[in-house]
């Protein structure tokens, strides 16, 4: 399913989605909708890297969408955070089509991908990170956040060595921008720049032995969510590094099953 199109010198560039359904209800009920994100350090992965996890959350009774998003290798950010709330706000003007609940949306990402998916719960249109939505366009920000071991202040001082040509390459370290300073530009790159009251609840999942993003990253965030009174939590795996598998894999995807749940519960 394309929701977005981009113009290439070479032809148009269509921004796909793949997405799961779960069997049909009786009661016509509408939804909550959840969207996946890969990770790959905004250059590379797929969208199907996560067609495992829809059809899971379908099963679970979610309407799930895994994504695709430009990539830095032709475009910087905010190129990756402009496609991922297009995303958000084509399964929100279709969710009729999708039996979809517009106001039960949530994002769940994986390294980049939960840098991005928090950027769709701390982001507006205000900020940048999204294109202007246009009039009676819904809105892109989320209704809850599962992050997977994603960085949160691009420009902390203790971001590893092998990680800062990644984030200086989101940001186009290499580029002219007006002046303005490579610091100032990872920072406004960092979910935790934007985190503000009126943010849905977030949950990050961090190991304490990952070598590419630390988990000092997860706990920056939740110092700010903290100060504004954001609601949620991080969940702190000791001795594990950048993902991890077997049963602890499946013991983190039931907590971000749950978290869910009681987030994006119907209203009363």
């Amino acid at each position: 399913m394309v929701f977005a199109t981009h113009q290439r010198p070479e032809g148009p560039l269509e921004l796909k989605m793949n997405i799961a359904l779960p069997e049909g209800d009786a009661t016509g009920a509408k939804r909550p909708c959840i969207i996946a994100i890969h990770g790959g350090a905004w250059a590379a992965g797929n969208r199907a890297d996560l067609n495992v996890l829809i059809r899971e959350l379908a099963q679970s009774g979610y309407v799930a969408a895994t994504i695709s998003y430009r990539f830095v290798a032709t475009d910087v950010f905010p190129a990756q955070s402009i496609d991922c709330a297009a995303a958000v706000r084509f399964l929100r003007a279709h969710a009729a089509e999708y039996g979809i609940d517009p106001d039960r949306v949530g994002a769940v990402g994986f390294s980049a991908g939960a840098h991005l998916a928090m950027l769709l719960g701390t982001g507006s249109d205000s900020d940048g990170l999204w294109a202007p939505a246009a009039a009676g366009e819904p809105s892109a920000k989320v209704n809850a956040v599962v992050a997977f071991f994603g960085p949160t202040k691009l420009n902390a001082a203790d971001i590893p060595e092998r990680s800062k040509p990644l984030v200086e390459r989101l940001v186009g370290a290499e580029a002219t921008h007006d002046g303005e300073s490579l610091d100032a530009r990872l920072l406004g790159a960092s979910p935790v720049t934007y985190v503000t009251p009126d943010d849905p609840a977030m949950l990050l999942i961090q190991g304490t032995k990952d070598p590419l993003v630390p988990h000092t990253q997860a706990t920056l965030m939740a110092d700010a969510m903290t100060q504004a009174g954001v609601k949620g939590r991080v969940e702190l795996i000791l001795g594990a590094g950048h993902g991890w598998g077997g049963e602890e894999l499946q013991r983190t995807l039931k907590i971000t099953k749950e978290f869910f749940a009681q987030q994006l519960a119907p209203s009363k």
